[in-house]
């Protein structure tokens, strides 16, 4: 980027600041209406909520702020980094989104959205795709050599399904192809993914690993959803609860991040279950 375009960048900070929601609002509105396809990989819910396009609106200002020296930022990125490859997010992705997010400056912002901002924006954004691209090469990379890793959606079957206590039940996934699963790293996740009926669509969610490694299988442990809690990730659980049974196939990706959600107080990290899996479930 040169110091001209840097210098654009800045000066979009107090826009981002005001309207930065807006923005990312309107953008995703606009990936989804192009690129209905997409809303397979997204979670739907975390756009109903708006926690997405928040998170977005407040890494492209985070971004902005620190166009001078990106580095700074590296730490965030790495932890949406093994988001995206929890999620199979590929370099192509990378080129449709950059295309939606340039566009909707241009509507967002009008008359003010010069050709200079734009292209200031497109060699921004350029910078920020090669930089996440790069990350999760390597992360990818090493998830294919570790014994037992795979990249993408590799197919589990649920060889077992065990009520821990009321509301709480764990599963047991195999891989369908027999072979052996890599060893996570504690507090690690898995991203689980079920066509959902009332959407007709593939949907995932992140389950923390709930057993011990030992390459063979992953446990996880699902809550009931509180109430009558209408989210998505309440209708994903429910999912799992009431409609999936053992035998049944479930897509899943491989281990990585680490768990952003603590055990609630007062729960063991790993009781003696026969399952082996403790009564944690990731938000």
């Amino acid at each position: 980027m040169t110091t001209d375009q840097k210098q654009l960048i800045k000066a979009t900070i107090p826009v981002l600041k005001e309207s930065g929601l807006l923005l990312t609002t309107h953008f995703y509105q606009r990936v989804f209406a192009h690129n209905p396809e997409l809303k397979n990989t997204f979670n739907m819910g975390n756009q109903q909520n708006g926690h997405q396009p928040t998170a977005l609106a407040m890494t492209v200002l985070a971004y902005a702020e620190n166009i001078d020296d990106p580095s700074v930022l590296l730490s965030a990125l790495n932890r949406i980094a093994s988001r995206h490859t929890s999620l199979d997010i590929r370099p192509e992705h990378y080129d449709l989104i950059g295309r939606h997010l340039i566009a909707s400056i241009g509507e967002v912002l009008g008359a003010a959205a010069s050709p200079a901002l734009l292209d200031a924006w497109t060699a921004a954004y350029g910078q920020l795709a090669s930089l996440m691209i790069r990350i999760e090469a390597k992360l990818y990379a090493t998830q294919v050599t570790k014994p037992g890793g795979w990249t993408g959606w590799r197919p589990f079957l649920v060889n077992a399904k065990q009520n821990e206590s009321s509301g709480v039940t764990s599963f047991r996934l195999y891989p369908a192809d027999g072979g052996p699963v890599a060893d996570p790293g504690p507090g690690q996740y898995l991203s689980i993914r079920l066509f959902m009926p009332t959407l007709n669509l593939l949907q995932s969610r992140q389950f923390t690993i709930s057993n011990a490694p030992n390459g063979q299988y992953y446990c996880i442990t699902v809550k009931q959803a509180a109430g009558k809690d209408s989210s998505l990730n309440g209708q994903i659980n429910r999912q799992l609860l009431d409609v999936i049974q053992e035998g049944d196939r479930l897509d899943v990706s491989l281990s990585g991040g680490a768990c952003p959600m603590a055990a609630p107080a007062g729960v063991p990290t790993r009781p003696a279950y026969p399952s082996g899996c403790p009564m944690h479930q990731m938000a």
